[in-house]
């Protein structure tokens, strides 16, 4: 199934996307598309039933509906860096031996189609186009990747906003250049996992002003989706409604020659993973 949540922020209501590519209204049957939703079977049976015959769901009219982020209510929003074999070439940065962690907050999630905003002072913002996982159930101390993948309801698309020179020439953590608002841009859909035959297997691509930038594979990954949500639970518990993005393939700003061509307001960024939907974002100064 193709989930999503339309309508203004802070008021978004759920919604999927049939077999016809029809917009329709989810409300009657669930209240909302998040974790408490993904870790109740009745709940999901209700939506495949309903998916099964669309006709039954009022159709929505997508002209003038915004569309916000697939997920509400989002626990926690777990990273992980340079986990692609090209991005860690390019960066000059070695192969790290054990996943990198770092934490976006929940607040900094927006639609696919919102307004990405340049910090103020910032002069390093880059683009990251990235597989984001959601978990469906409760893990802790899972002992295998099969069994991370069987922890995972559903993938999207994500964009890991970065400001480099917050993140890498300021000090302490990462998480100051990862943390600015508008800076997750997610969607437009949570496609359930049983729709995604292999998460390994997915092209990721990101277009600045009309100009192809990455051009990856999940492929690449250093630590594969299964093994990163069964790391992650040997250090964290996982609760469905949480999310992972599981990092980017080359091609960002940071990896390209000088003069770096960092974002600005007023670029346009598209990215896509197959399967998962296309964004689009303007730049604007915060």
């Amino acid at each position: 199934m193709k989930l999503l949540r339309v309508g203004t922020a802070g008021a978004e209501r759920p919604a999927l996307l049939d077999r016809d590519g029809t917009l329709r209204d989810l409300s009657g049957i669930v209240p909302d598309i998040d974790g408490d939703l993904l870790a109740d079977a009745s709940a999901l049976a209700r939506v495949r039933t309903a998916a099964d015959t669309p006709a039954v769901l009022p159709a929505l009219d997508p002209a003038g509906l915004r569309i916000g982020p697939p997920l509400g209510r989002i626990g926690k929003l777990v990273c992980i860096g340079l986990n692609y074999h090209d991005h860690a070439a390019e960066t000059g940065a070695a192969i790290p031996a054990e996943p990198i962690l770092f934490f976006k907050a929940p607040d900094t999630v927006v639609g696919p189609e919102d307004t990405v905003l340049v910090p103020r002072g910032s002069r390093k913002t880059d683009w990251e186009v990235e597989l984001a996982v959601v978990i469906g159930r409760t893990a802790r101390y899972l002992g295998s990747a099969e069994e991370g993948l069987a922890h995972v309801a559903g993938y999207a698309t994500a964009h890991d906003v970065s400001e480099r020179e917050f993140q890498i020439e300021r000090g302490g953590t990462w998480d100051k250049g990862k943390n600015c608002e508008t800076f997750n841009p997610l969607g437009p859909w949570l496609v359930t996992a049983d729709e995604v035959e292999d998460p390994q297997a997915l092209p990721l691509r990101l277009w600045v002003n009309g100009e192809l930038k990455q051009d990856g594979t999940t492929a690449d990954q250093i630590f594969p989706v299964g093994e990163v949500v069964r790391y992650l639970s040997h250090f964290m518990t996982l609760y469905p409604g949480d999310v992972i993005n599981t990092g980017t393939p080359a091609g960002v700003a940071m990896g390209q020659p000088e003069p770096k061509p960092y974002l600005k307001a007023g670029d346009v960024v598209e990215l896509e993973v197959e399967g998962l939907g296309r964004q689009r974002q303007e730049l604007k100064g915060a």
